[in-house]
């Protein structure tokens, strides 16, 4: 499926959504929560893990465990989750740093076998689903630097927010530094950046993954960034038609 670009759109709804702000302490505790259950669930759902939607619920709001669904399944509901409630913090800080991407990897994959978590990988990985092969250990440190300050701050100056975040994304996950915990990671950045413009969490639904993971090997592979920035500004511009639908309905 080919995406058109939703920027002009997403800043159309963000524009509504201004509407209603100042936000109640009802209604941010409601989104927060919501949102806490619907990231969470898709996110992992997109690497593989067999949680449903309902089962990351109970797991994270009762503290039950689902009997048949592997323990590292509710580790990464859990840690998710964590790093979702961290996001709020760091929205609050003027800058990201090294600090905070590692922070949030080490509550993503906190607990799992071999994850390594807050470390950069020190070992070769290949991605299963394309041709790309991400870095070697030993270049990571530094592509990691020069995103960060080099890339990052480029885009800054010269990148829209929605875009700013779709490209951080994109260069987490090729750099690919972790073992594992990757392209969550990239997700909660790229959400981190979208909150602080002002724009609500972002989900990539797991129907769509096909899209995700195609739009990715383009800009990887074929160098093409393009397909990757419309799809995102595409779940971007879904996600803000929810977040107006939820605002209004807890306005009644």
């Amino acid at each position: 499926m080919e995406y058109d670009n939703k920027l002009e759109d997403c800043y159309r709804l963000r524009n509504e959504i201004e509407q209603y702000r100042p936000l109640d302490l009802h209604t941010i505790h409601e989104l927060k929560r919501y949102y806490r259950i619907g990231f969470t669930y898709t996110s992992n759902a997109l690497e593989g893990n067999t949680l449903t939607e309902s089962e990351t619920k109970v797991v994270l709001e009762d503290g039950l465990t689902i009997g048949g669904k592997p323990l590292k399944d509710h580790l990464e509901a859990i840690g998710h989750a964590k790093a979702y409630d961290y996001l709020y913090e760091l929205v609050e800080q003027a800058d990201i740093k090294e600090k905070d991407i590692l922070a949030l990897h080490h509550l993503v994959v906190e607990g799992i076998e071999g994850a390594e978590p807050g470390r950069y990988r020190s070992k070769p990985v290949i991605i299963t689903g394309t041709d790309f092969i991400p870095p070697k250990p030993i270049d990571v440190a530094e592509r990691m630097n020069i995103f960060l300050s080099e890339k990052f701050s480029a885009w800054q100056k010269e990148k829209d927010p929605v875009e700013q975040a779709a490209l951080s994304h994109l260069e987490l996950v090729t750099i690919h530094p972790f073992l594992d915990g990757n392209g969550r990671t990239a997700r909660l950045l790229m959400n981190l950046l979208l909150l602080k413009a002002g724009f609500g969490i972002t989900i990539i639904p797991p129907v769509v993954r096909n899209d995700y993971i195609s739009t990715l090997r383009i800009a990887q592979v074929e160098k093409n960034p393009q397909p990757f920035l419309n799809f995102i500004s595409h779940q971007v511009y879904e996600s803000m038609k929810d977040l107006l639908r939820l605002i209004r309905a807890l306005q009644n």
